[in-house]
């Protein structure tokens, strides 16, 4: 097997949606991935996040939410960012490392009840889900799906 690839999921605070994917992509990816999250700022993880991901069966409540400089020592081979601000404030990275972006709805903005709250998180999350499937189908091609 190929060394394991690097990946960066960056979003404004490293609370909601950097989360999900990072989330997501752990579990599509395994061991030929490791995944890292960050925030250009840091806003620690948001419950309804870990709540509507245990919902969908996976666990990030052991999540913690970083700033990007804590990674600037690792090599990336893709930089992910979920949110227009991160991208525009994104420090730079090597050359080398894949620029990917995808701006999600904040789901930390909903408002409303708890109910219409979660279902905007819930509606996030199936957005992320479906673009780390797409992601995963497209630079790891030949996993083998359980």
């Amino acid at each position: 097997m190929a060394d394991p690839k690097n990946i960066l999921v960056l979003c404004t605070g490293n609370s909601c949606r950097s989360q999900l994917l990072h989330g997501y992509l752990q579990q599509l990816l395994g061991v030929r991935a490791h995944v890292y999250s960050a925030g250009v700022e840091t806003h620690g993880l948001n419950p309804r996040a870990v709540q509507v991901m245990h919902e969908d069966g996976i666990d990030i409540s052991h999540h913690t939410s970083h700033h990007v400089e804590k990674y600037t020592h690792i090599p990336f081979d893709y930089v992910i960012t979920v949110c227009d601000h991160a991208r525009e404030v994104c420090p730079v990275f090597p050359a080398s490392a894949k620029q990917l972006h995808h701006n999600f709805p904040d789901p930390a903005k909903a408002t409303g009840t708890e109910e219409e709250i979660l279902q905007q998180f819930r509606a996030v999350r199936n957005q992320v889900k479906a673009y780390a499937q797409a992601f995963a189908d497209e630079h790891f091609p030949h996993l083998i799906q359980d």
